[in-house]
C-alpha cells in the first residue's frame, strides 16, 4: 500500500511538474496577425538582406517575449543599422537618435524591450565563442509592422536581439555569415 501511495504521488509530481513546464514555454504565444501590402515604389530598404511586406502575406504579431533567464536567454542575432537612411528605418527609440554601424548597439523585440525599461542599458551578447557588450537603443517592434514608420518590413519575431554591424564583427562572424545566429544574451 505504501508503494502504490508513492507511485502515485510520483506520477502525480510528474504530471504538475510537465504541466507548469509547458504553461512556461507557451507563455508567449502570438497576439495576431497584419495583413502585408506591397510598399509604395523605393520604400522598402533592403540593406542588410532586410525583407520587405507582400501584399496579402499575413504575418504574425506578439506582444511579449520569451521569458528573460536569470542566467541567459536565447535569442536570434538579426542585423540592422541604425544610421540615418539605414534598414532600420527613424531614429532610435530611447534616444531619437542614429547609431553609428561602428558602435555596438542593438534592438530588443518588444516584450524584451519592455516598454523602454532596458533602454540606454547594456546587455552582453555571447555567440559564435565569443561575447560583446552593445547598449539597447531602440525596440525592434513585434507587434506591428508592414507600413511606413516601419520601413514597409514585418514585425520583428518575438526572440529577435537586432545589431549593429559593430556586435557582429566583435562576435567574429565572417561577414559572409551575417543576418541570422542563435545567441544568448543577459542584462550586463
Amino acid at each position: 500500500m505504501n508503494n502504490r501511495r508513492k507511485g502515485a504521488t510520483l506520477v502525480f509530481l510528474l504530471i504538475l511538474a510537465s504541466h507548469s513546464s509547458g504553461s512556461r514555454l507557451q507563455s508567449c504565444n502570438p497576439s495576431g496577425k497584419i495583413r502585408g501590402e506591397n510598399p509604395p515604389p523605393g520604400q522598402c530598404n533592403q540593406e542588410n538582406d532586410s525583407d520587405c511586406c507582400k501584399a496579402g502575406d499575413y504575418y504574425t504579431t506578439y506582444t511579449c517575449s520569451p521569458p528573460v533567464l536569470s542566467g541567459t536567454t536565447s535569442a536570434v542575432l538579426t542585423l540592422n543599422s541604425f544610421e540615418d537612411g539605414g534598414d532600420g528605418g527613424g531614429p532610435s527609440e530611447c534616444d531619437g537618435k542614429y547609431h553609428s554601424d561602428e558602435t555596438p548597439v542593438v534592438a530588443l523585440s518588444s516584450g524584451w524591450y519592455s516598454g523602454g525599461s532596458r533602454c540606454l542599458n547594456n546587455v552582453v551578447i555571447s555567440g559564435n565563442g565569443r561575447s560583446v557588450t552593445a547598449m539597447v537603443v531602440d525596440e525592434c517592434d513585434s507587434t506591428m509592422g508592414c507600413d511606413k514608420d516601419h520601413d514597409y518590413q514585418p514585425p520583428c519575431r518575438n526572440n529577435i536581439v537586432d545589431a549593429s554591424k559593430a556586435v557582429w564583427k566583435a562576435l567574429g562572424v565572417p561577414e559572409n555569415n551575417w543576418g541570422g545566429l542563435d545567441i544568448t544574451w543577459t542584462d550586463a
